[in-house]
């Protein structure tokens, strides 16, 4: 590599690579280095010597550990280590805060170092497939996140510094053990999707009316019995799904949200639909399957909702 010292671009990607050699170092104007779907376990210290780089795509190797002088990118932007059997991020991680894009989804991570928290101009942070139990407070302090994906790992709180994300538009906390949400959920006002299907979540907070631009809302395989009236106050809601869950009735407010368009109440144990719910105007989706008590009131329903189309389960086949 002694003839390479001018190199900006080295693509090695899709190869059988085991190990880079320590001489990677000495390409020190290098500023994107493309590496995924290899066979690498390990990484050579001498990393850190390029303090130019900006791009790193290390998906799809098998590196369990990072080294330390990854501290020394302080130029990097995107850092892709996804699908790699990580276990643990060296806390060195929050020295790069040039950080636009970091992915660590589909790893084996337990935890996360509090000095996450310190990549303050990240907008996108992808930890999905991992098995984090718990979220350090100091996620609050990444202010320019937008995207923050943690579905599939094994969360049963999230801290209440999670409110302090307020350009946080879209969050995805599906399939978790999530029981509670805190009530600071409400104050991320930018937010436009939220997922939390396949939780064991029992109620909802009512400052979840606080989120005013919320368009889809994903609650399904949940345990709620009820929901809290401030739904209503979603007036931007496109989409509502609810199925799978353990409804007996639904908030009068319903009737409020006119941008519905589709609403999934399936497996829910209903026994009537209010006549609220033929104020939404818009909606042209509604799932009623498996809800037997409901089959009998089929024309009732239908003439609250003409233009719907409505999903029943035949209970005879």
């Amino acid at each position: 590599m002694e003839n390479l010292k001018e190199l900006r671009e080295l693509y090695l990607s899709d190869n059988q690579l085991t190990t880079l050699p320590n001489e990677i170092g000495n390409l020190q104007k290098l500023q994107a280095l493309y590496l995924k779907n290899n066979k690498l376990t390990t990484l050579p210290n001498e990393i850190g010597k390029l303090q130019k780089l900006q791009h790193l795509e290390l998906d799809h190797n098998q590196l369990k550990t990072l080294p330390n002088e990854i501290e020394k990118l302080e130029k990097l932007e995107k850092l892709d280590l996804r699908n790699n059997q990580l276990t643990i991020l060296p806390k060195e991680i929050g020295k790069l805060q040039e950080l636009e894009w970091l992915s660590l989804d589909y790893n084996q991570l337990k935890t996360i170092p509090k000095e996450i928290g310190k990549l303050q101009k990240l907008p996108h942070l992808y930890l999905h497939h991992n098995q984090l139990k718990t979220l350090p407070k100091e996620i609050g302090y990444l202010k320019d996140l937008e995207s923050l994906n943690l579905d599939h790992n094994q969360l049963k709180t999230i801290p209440k510094e999670i409110g302090y994300l307020k350009g946080l538009e879209e969050l995805d906390l599906r399939n978790n053990q999530l029981t509670i949400l805190p009530k600071e959920i409400g104050y991320l006002k930018k937010l436009k999707v939220l997922d939390l299907s396949d939780n064991q979540l029992k109620t909802l907070p009512k400052e979840i009316g606080n989120l005013k631009k919320l368009q889809e809302l994903y609650l399904s395989d949940n345990k709620l019995t009820t929901l809290p009236k401030e739904i209503g106050y979603l007036k931007k809601l496109w989409l509502l799904d609810l199925s799978r869950n353990q409804l007996t009735a639904l908030p009068k407010e319903i009737g409020y949200l006119k941008d519905l368009e589709l609403l999934d109440l399936s497996s829910n144990k209903l026994k009537t639909l209010s006549k609220e719910i033929g104020k939404l105007q818009k909606l042209h989706t509604l799932n009623l399957d498996d809800i037997p008590a409901l089959k009998s009131q089929e024309k009732k329903i239908q003439k609250l909702i003409p233009k719907a189309s409505i999903d029943f389960i035949d209970i005879k086949r």
